[in-house]
């Protein structure tokens, strides 16, 4: 198994953390998140990222909401519930609670 594989399930499962995180900054549009994962680890396609979003919705943990575009029809931008702010917030706990264990291992 490579290491690309072994990773494969983790880089998975931080995927959601990844893209609250994306969504933390401001209103994102679907073709900006793939763009800011294109060049990292995360890179994923609309076939991943669309269902993703879809059941944080259902979660609510993201909103959505329309607007006009130059180039072309209305664009879908995402934005962050109140649930989802709590939801990066305990997130970002959890992950410092795992660094600190990890980095105590051993020691």
């Amino acid at each position: 198994m490579s290491t690309e594989q072994k990773y494969l399930a983790i880089r998975k499962g931080l995927l959601e953390f990844v893209i609250l995180k994306i969504i933390s900054g401001d209103k994102v549009y679907v073709a900006d998140m793939l763009q800011i994962l294109s060049d990292t680890e995360f890179s994923t396609q609309e076939g991943t990222l669309y269902p993703l979003l879809s059941r944080m919705r259902r979660e609510e943990l993201v909103t959505y909401e329309w607007q006009e575009s130059d180039s072309g029809p209305p664009r879908k931008y995402y934005k962050l519930t109140a649930a989802g702010k709590k939801q990066l917030a305990d997130f970002n706990d959890y992950w410092k609670s795992l660094n600190t264990f990890l980095n105590h291992l051993g020691k």
